[in-house]
């Protein structure tokens, strides 16, 4: 991975940056607010990089929760990325060794650019997605160390912290709302997110609600790739 990759990647991670940089921090100033430095900020961010996982860990390692319930925990909020995962395979097809990394690094954030962004003419687009997925999490691990020295020097309420990443994806969804040709998707996940919500409370929605979606967008697979290929054509002409 050369300068010129990286320099082509940089500016698509610009809003994952501006975000990484804020939850980052308030993952770190929680995780100092129990008693636990930098270092482990940094560990937990280099190692398990799970976004959302990560505050939950903070609440778990507070509470003196049991190993099995904390794998089961992070099993059911990181369900996901079961889904990401199988929509990603084409685009990790040959990348050798690193598609072990991209597997890892896949976060909402990441999985949300991955999926739409373009490598420039002249970049290889391996090198391209990888070269997006490395910066992501190098924006993570620097807002984690940021938060846990300003909590280890500073008095903070983190109170409420944990919404900044509800707000980062809330701008890329809208980001990608307006340059999808196709919104059918993004209203499916809605409706399955209601359905759920409706079926098993806010508790346990989560499961149903994935499970909802991979059934409509595996119905509904022809229909979304056909009119994805006439949108294609269209723009050709």
């Amino acid at each position: 991975m050369n300068r010129t990759t990286l320099a082509a990647a940089f500016p698509v991670t610009v809003p994952v940056l501006m975000g990484y940089l804020a939850i980052g921090m308030a993952f770190g100033l929680m995780l100092q607010s129990i008693g636990c430095g930098v270092g482990w900020a940094v560990l937990m961010s280099a190692v398990i990089y799970a976004g959302s996982g990560q505050y939950l860990g903070v609440s778990l390692l507070a509470a003196g929760a049991s190993l099995p319930q904390t794998a089961f925990l992070t099993l059911i909020i990181n369900f996901r990325h079961l889904v990401y995962g199988l929509s990603m395979l084409e685009k990790f097809r040959g990348m050798g060794a690193r598609k072990l990394y991209m597997i890892f690094s896949l976060t909402d954030e990441t999985y949300a650019l991955l999926s739409s962004a373009k490598a420039p003419e002249g970049v290889d687009e391996h090198d391209f997605f990888f070269a997006v997925a490395l910066l992501d999490q190098s924006y993570w691990v620097l807002g984690s160390a940021i938060g846990s020295l300003l909590g280890s020097a500073l008095a903070f309420d983190t109170t409420g912290v944990d919404f900044a990443m509800t707000a980062l994806f809330l701008v890329i969804a809208v980001g990608q709302w307006r340059g999808a040709g196709s919104h059918l998707p993004a209203l499916l996940g809605g409706a399955a997110a209601l359905a759920g919500l409706a079926l098993a409370g806010a508790e346990d929605m989560l499961l149903p609600a994935l499970a909802i979606i991979v059934i409509a967008l595996t119905l509904l697979r022809p229909r979304l790739e056909g009119g994805g290929n006439r949108e294609e054509e269209t723009s050709c002409t």
